[in-house]
């Protein structure tokens, strides 16, 4: 927009040879230019709704709006961007070493759903030892719910969450209340429903599938306008909505032949976009190639991202404290591998899966530091991708929970909450839809149906029914009951989450994310006790006891002093404490326990 109440609008479409801006009641055409670009500057202001006609076809909605009111099939709405209030000129994010990042959605994380409620929780993370809030994709999909991965306008925010005000609002807010903000976006593939893309230019390409449909056109023709909307997009987030980083869904399906990767280029970017601020900016990729040079730098043949998501140590840390064996499970041995991914990163580091029956990952060089690794024992997929939506709590009960909060604090790598986990939530995040168009919405409830059918609990004969994902009751059960909070068990869980994250900000051993300084002593499938060390200061013995039987465990130094057990009474346990007597220490059943070593050893 201009100052004379002007807007310029531009848009690629390369095989169109006549554009038309409609606006509100007239229509214009706009210029041609090279490379396939149209543009027009005509009177328009903040709110006016727009589309675009190519050769005299149907209006469609601005592929790159920023606000669509009316829904992703409805007309576009003009947004001035300097209608945000910010007040955080001086903020500067935390780094992703140190980080702790809580994952939510902004839908279910309050009764009402918007960006507006979500603030009144943000003083309370922040107490907890949250650096960054992560937020589910907010981009424009159709109908009212949904978990956001569906989004058909990349460039919009979803209406019903507070539209672009309420995103702008809410992270100004974020970093009033000392939190940095990632936000989920998805460049893999876009929703079926409401995506007008392949009618503009070719964005997408039928060379390549993944498992949502087709591939983005990253390495064809056209291809540098598909990258440069893309790298456009992350720029939009981070700069016009102040966002600090993004979480870059499924990065294994941006198939890219190209000498420079997308994700090479978006990096850069980025990277530049940080310099020339003065404030940084992180991207986080989720990948399920366990590659490590997805956050190695350029110069070694890496793509040069800051962090990448690590579910190895979500599904080793699952497995030992459920003993669930069936899908991606049954690749993880409990116990033994979390010590493994303590030391080398990655579980699948060349090793074979039978799920995938194939060798997965490659080893993690010395040279990437742990917090580059985001770690979790809950997120949206872990949780949501169980057909019943479960968590932690409910299919392993409080006492391993504790366990497995104390495994992924004590790990070298930056830990990852899922909304509600701080207080113990148990209400389910299942997975909701709300696609208006009866075939779609089938489609869905059959496919969801059919990804369970070989699960022992869903097969022929037995009575357990996969959930609804259009019904709405299902999307109301996904909500959460934020009350628990301020229940003794919920604050009596926030406690040992708030104690641990305390204790990775001032305990250097905790903190330093060195894997090479883990030293394994045991490691059983029910047993493991590994110290970790730092250059400069004190070990830490980590304990964990799955067994029925205490465990006993020697030291490796003389004096010792326990930091934090997961059966004391203030986190909800049972009150049995780990006992030191004739150098022997001993872990509780159920329990798990951080203990201080002297650092004359």
């Amino acid at each position: 927009m201009h100052p004379d109440g002007s807007t310029t609008f531009r848009l690629w479409a390369p095989a169109a040879a006549r554009v038309e801006l409609v606006i509100d009641d007239r229509s214009e055409p706009l210029t041609r230019e090279e490379h396939g670009w149209h543009t027009l500057r005509t009177a328009a202001a903040h709110g006016d709704r727009y589309g675009f006609r190519l050769d005299r076809g149907e209006e469609r909605p601005d592929p790159a709006s920023w606000r669509q009111p009316d829904g992703v099939h409805g007309r576009s709405a003009v947004v001035d961007p300097s209608r945000f209030s910010w007040t955080d000129e001086h903020w500067q994010p935390a780094p992703l070493a140190g980080a702790a990042i809580y994952e939510l959605h902004a839908g279910t994380f309050t009764p009402e759903g918007t960006f507006a409620a979500a603030v009144a929780s943000l003083p309370r993370l922040a107490a907890l030892g949250v650096t960054h809030v992560e937020v589910m994709p907010v981009n424009a999909f159709n109908g009212p719910r949904g978990w956001g991965y569906d989004g058909v306008g990349w460039y919009a925010v979803h209406e019903p969450y507070g539209g672009p005000a309420g995103l702008a609002a809410f992270v100004d807010a974020c970093h009033a209340a000392g939190l940095g903000v990632l936000l989920d976006v998805v460049y893999n593939h876009l929703g079926p429903s409401g995506n007008y893309l392949a009618e503009f230019g070719p964005y997408l390409t039928e060379r390549y599938g993944t498992p949502w449909g087709q591939a983005l056109n990253l390495d064809g023709p056209g291809a540098d306008w598909v990258r440069d909307f893309i790298v456009g997009n992350a720029r939009h987030w981070l700069s016009s909505f102040h966002v600090d980083g993004l979480r870059l869904d499924a990065v294994h399906g941006l198939i890219d032949t190209s000498a420079v990767h997308v994700l090479a280029e978006l990096a850069e970017a980025v990277a530049m976009l940080g310099r020339a601020t003065g404030r940084g900016r992180i991207l986080v990729a989720e990948s399920d190639r366990q590659d490590p040079q997805t956050v190695r730098p350029a110069v070694v043949g890496g793509l040069g991202l800051d962090g990448q998501w690590a579910d190895d140590l979500h599904h080793a840390i699952h497995t030992a404290v459920t003993t669930e064996d069936e899908g991606y499970y049954a690749d993880y041995e409990g116990l033994p591998d979390v010590a493994r991914a303590y030391r080398r990163g990655f579980v699948l580091d060349g090793r074979w899966s039978s799920a995938r029956e194939r060798t997965v990952g490659a080893r993690v060089p010395a040279d990437v530091a742990g917090h580059r690794l985001v770690t979790c024992i809950q997120n949206h997929d872990q949780v949501g991708n169980r057909a019943l939506g479960e968590r932690l709590e409910t299919v392993a009960g409080g006492d391993a929970t504790r366990v497995a909060v104390l495994l992924l604090c004590a790990a070298p790598s930056t830990p990852m909450l899922f909304m509600g986990e701080e207080y113990a939530e148990t209400a389910p995040f299942l997975y909701f839809t709300s696609h208006p168009e009866p075939e779609l919405a089938d489609a869905v409830r059959n496919g969801r149906r059919k990804e369970f059918a070989d699960f022992t609990a869903f097969s022929t004969g037995h009575q357990v029914q996969v959930p609804d994902p259009q019904d709405p009751s299902t999307f109301r059960r996904s909500c959460l009951q934020q009350a628990k909070a301020d229940s003794p068990a919920g604050r009596a869980r926030a406690a040992l989450w708030a104690d641990l994250l305390r204790l990775r900000r001032t305990v250097p051993a905790l903190g330093n994310g060195r894997r090479d300084l883990v030293e394994v002593l045991q490691a059983t499938a029910e047993a493991l006790v590994v110290v970790r060390r730092d250059p400069l200061a004190a070990p830490v013995m980590v304990l964990a006891n799955l067994g029925r039987e205490p465990l006993q465990a020697r030291p490796p130094t003389a004096e010792s002093a326990i930091l934090i057990a997961t059966g004391d009474l203030r986190y909800g346990g049972s009150g049995q404490a780990p006992t030191s007597a004739g150098g022997v220490l001993t872990v509780p059943a159920g329990t798990a326990a951080l203990v201080a070593l002297d650092d004359t050893a």
